[in-house]
């Protein structure tokens, strides 16, 4: 496949029966396994029309040359160069694995995912026709060839997750259509080139994840044709460089030069790259303060400079940079109070002040859309959680008239000293007599009454107990599990408020015994009449799975309050599991698929057994257990809804990036709209992105999409994920189909629940449990995230 600068997303899936017969006929042999992923990829993001057709002319000599040096060192424990023989006739007719011609010179090396070893050649300098060289996710070690240099058409270089060593050539920088140039993820030293830079046509460069030293050259701030900047997680020293100006780097969209060693002072004249998306400089060492003047960022989704020395205050201007999505400000030394101005920014999923010396109280939006991780470690910071409440001011009490007062005398006193002992011995009796008017049922109780908790309780169906009266002249149903407790319990607890929805208001209750529940107060002027409610949920509290959160109980309160309890999971949301975590916190491939298969089981139940459609299936609604099971939340409570506010819930998860692009019009889920949101939540896995993030334009299915069909596989997966490739890179390749599967544009040609259950099953038969994972370790607990 030609490399392009295209950045247009779009999806060429071919028909399901092309594709069966494809793997009917590709099941002779174990070894053909691999090839055959590679085969269903083609088949389904490559667009016929950029295929290269033989042109019948053959090889010529020197290429043929050229490519048998390189196959005399490289090491193919797998048999994938097996083709590379004899006169090279057919090396140019698509004989030979890997390779492309033109007018019989190679232009495309493509043998990535290949197990390949050894070292790649000089004498590749000999295929002067070579315009890509994608080797990436193998075990090549060496260094990278310096005669890259001497080839003059060269457009794109993808050897990342590799072993190579030594320095980067300078000579790459001399290839004048050099467009990428992805050396991540190796063992690479030394000082970067210069003259990198040099291309006018260089769009991406990656080094992250290598052993580079010294400074940034002043050349990658000046490219006029950048647009993707990673030096992340090396050993770069020196000031971040001010010398992004007006006209220099005017495409650059993403800069990540995090986990570094950078100082100086915040560079302010970022706030130049008008068309930034991205930047992270977090873990370095860079102080100053932050300019108000990032408000030019109007683009910006991603702002993280954490773990460094930036002081001074929060710019108010940061309220203004509506696209934002991710702002992580921890751990640096910023003083002053939180600006109201960033409730206002409705895009933000992930906001991160912990460990400031910031004060004052937290804006009330905030406090409720994120729970207290986000604001610890700031001692003169309060209004966060329960525990940091903030002092409430005292009025200044008016100056006394000295001619309206006179100083008491004796009897005076002794009267308001015997009128305030009155009224505390009336509180202590008051408070005596409530205590036992609330002891009073459990004696009933205790005399062998089977009437279930609350003097008035009636038995109703099997396995659920309906309380009504009492003190709180309501009406509690129980549903089978492990919680008894009465209305009055239930009001007076302990409530933590979670989050907000469309649905209503979620609360962590702490009942009077220490147990925990998660409480959810819906709406009352969204909710169906009392009749067709109670019809609705009785059939949702008989719906149990392992990975479906149980509805334990629902109140109806006199005034028409609403109230369903569920399990609380300490474990919170899979969407704060993934992008909310600690540094020291990694998921492997294994927990992954645990969680993905966890999903798929839930689903399939609700399809096939329960009959429901969920209808806003999104990460916050998939809970975790202390065990990081999957637990899926808030299916059904549609069911308990007006129609309006079903088509409110619909463009919620729209907004999100979750919702199957035909709903903009059906208005209606159905089984094929939910698979399209769990593909799409496979893809959060699997990359590590939030699909609320705009991802150059696009949503993350088409990113990813177009990330495969250029070849960006390391743009693709979590980095996280690069450790388990070696080992479980045909589970992951394989996964990662399915889910673009998932999230087929066409509803048809979607797999159903229990199709994407059974192929999970055949990407990974043994059923691996994710506590036994060794990364998962150190997890703090997290409040249960809210579902909308």
């Amino acid at each position: 496949m030609e490399f392009t600068t295209q950045n247009q997303a779009f999806f060429c899936f071919t028909p399901l029966h092309l594709i069966n017969t494809v793997i009917d006929q590709s099941r002779a042999s174990l070894r053909s396994r691999f090839l055959l992923h590679l085969t269903v990829f083609l088949l389904f993001f490559v667009s016929p029309g950029t295929s290269q057709a033989w042109d019948g002319v053959v090889i010529t000599q020197a290429d043929y040359q050229g490519l048998q040096a390189i196959r005399q060192e490289l090491i193919d424990p797998r048999g994938f160069l097996r083709s590379w023989n004899g006169s090279g006739f057919s090396a140019c007719s698509g004989g030979w694995a890997g390779i492309k011609c033109a007018q019989g010179q190679v232009i495309v090396i493509q043998l990535p995912w290949k197990s390949l070893g050894g070292r790649i050649s000089e004498k590749i300098g000999q295929l002067q026709a070579l315009r890509k060289l994608s080797l990436h996710d193998n075990n090549l070690g060496g260094s990278v060839p310096l005669s890259l240099g001497l080839i003059p058409n060269l457009r794109g270089v993808q050897l990342f997750n590799n072993r190579l060593s030594g320095s980067i050539p300078a000579s790459i920088g001399v290839s004048r259509f050099l467009q990428t140039l992805d050396l991540s993820n190796n063992l690479l030293s030394e000082v970067i080139p210069p003259n990198l830079a040099d291309s006018s046509k260089l769009l991406r460069l990656n080094l992250s994840f290598n052993s580079l030293s010294g400074q940034i050259p002043v050349s990658l701030t000046r490219s006029s044709s950048l647009q993707f900047l990673a030096l992340d997680h090396n050993n770069l020293s020196g000031s971040i460089l001010d010398t992004w100006g007006h006209n220099t780097s005017p495409h650059l969209r993403v800069l990540s030069l995090d986990h570094n060693s950078l100082s100086g002072p915040f560079p302010f004249s970022i706030c130049n790259l008008i068309q930034l998306q991205d930047f992270s400089f977090s873990h370095n060492k860079i102080g100053g303060t932050l300019p108000s003047e990032l408000s030019k960022l109007t683009q910006l989704r991603t702002m993280d400079i954490s773990s460094n020395s930036v002081s001074g205050q929060i710019p108010e201007t940061l309220g203004s940079i509506s696209s934002l999505v991710h702002l992580d400000l921890s751990q640096n030394k910023l003083t002053g109070e939180i600006p109201v101005l960033i409730s206002d920014l409705k895009a933000l999923t992930f906001f991160n002040v912990s460990y400031n010396n910031l004060s004052g109280p937290v804006p009330s939006l905030l406090s409720q859309k994120f729970n207290s991780t986000s604001f610890v470690g700031n001692l003169q910071l309060c209004g966060y959680s329960t525990s940091t409440l903030c002092p409430t001011t005292q009025p200044p009490s008016p100056s006394p008239r000295k001619s309206s007062h006179r100083n008491l005398s004796t009897k005076d006193i002794i009267l308001i000293a015997s009128g305030a002992l009155l009224i505390v011995l009336l509180i202590l009796v008051f408070v005596l007599l409530c205590c036992l008017l609330r002891k009073k049922p459990d004696k009933t109780k205790a005399k062998g009454s089977e009437a279930g908790p609350g003097a008035a309780a009636s038995k109703t169906e099997k396995g659920r107990e309906a309380e009504a009266g009492g003190e709180t002249g309501g009406k509690l149903v129980h549903f089978d599990g492990p919680m008894a407790f009465t209305a009055d319990d239930l009001l007076c607890a302990t409530a933590e408020i979670m989050g907000k929805s469309t649905y209503g208001t979620v609360y962590k209750a702490t009942l009077e015994d220490g147990s925990q529940v998660a409480v959810k107060r819906l709406r009352e002027k969204i909710t169906k009449s009392q009749k067709e409610f109670e019809n609705e949920i009785n059939v949702l509290g008989r719906i149990r799975h392992p990975n479906l959160l149980a509805l334990r109980a629902y109140y109806l309160g006199p005034k028409g309050e609403k109230l369903v309890v569920f399990d609380y999971m300490p474990r919170g949301s899979l969407a704060t599991f993934l992008h909310a975590r600690g540094a020291d916190v990694h998921i492997n491939w294994p927990t992954r698929m645990s969680l993905i298969k966890g999903m798929a089981r839930g689903l399939f139940y609700l399809h096939t057994h329960a009959n429901l459609i969920h209808g806003n299936l999104t990460s916050s609604n998939v809970l975790l257990d202390e065990n990081i099971n999957a637990k899926i939340s808030d299916y059904g409570l549609s069911r308990l809804m007006t129609t309006a506010a079903g088509s409110s819930v619909i463009a919620t998860a729209g907004a999100l990036g979750y919702r199957a692009p035909e709903l903009s019009k059906l208005k209606k889920a159905n089984t094929k709209t939910d698979v399209y949101s769990l593909g799409v939540i496979i893809l959060e896995l699997l990359t590590g992105k939030s699909p609320s993030e705009a991802l150059n334009g696009v949503d993350l299915p088409q990113w990813v999409a177009t990330a495969v069909k250029e070849e960006w596989t390391n743009e693709v997966f979590d980095l996280e994920l690069l450790n388990d490739v070696n080992t479980m890179g045909d589970e992951i390749l394989n996964t990662l189909k399915l889910a673009l599967h998932c999230v087929d544009p066409t509803p048809s040609t979607r797999p159903e629940a229990q199709q994407v259950m059974t192929q999970l099953g055949e990407i990974r038969p043994e059923e691996t449990s994710a506590t036994t994972s060794e990364p998962l370790i150190d997890i703090p607990e997290a409040s249960a995230s809210t579902s909308r």
